[in-house]
């Protein structure tokens, strides 16, 4: 299953950096770029890691940060909610659940 994992990984960091242009969504920089697990890959609700297209989004390491005060500290500002989150890659919660599952 490792070996899994680091093959789901490599492959979402590439397909959410190319899908975004190689620059974080929010203030367009192109270094030092993270793809961040709209849905926590830890979560239970989430199955194979989430990595998958529908539940990445590619961030600064500023903004990676903002948008990981919700896993932190279960609050953040709404432009970092994971729902407006979902909506700039155009994917949903549900998507992204669902594209998990059928991951293999």
């Amino acid at each position: 299953m490792k070996q899994l994992h680091k093959k789901w990984r490599k492959e979402f960091n590439e397909v959410c950096l190319e899908r975004d242009n190689y620059k974080c969504v929010f203030c367009e920089v192109t270094t030092n770029l993270d793809v961040h697990h709209i849905v926590d890959r830890h979560d239970p609700i989430i199955s194979n890691g989430g990595y998958v297209l529908s539940n990445g989004i590619t961030l600064c390491q500023e903004h990676h940060l903002l948008c990981e005060e919700l896993h932190a500290t279960g609050m953040c500002q709404p432009k970092y909610h994971p729902d407006n989150l979902f909506k700039i890659i155009g994917s949903s919660y549900d998507k992204a659940i669902e594209d998990s599952n059928n991951l293999n």
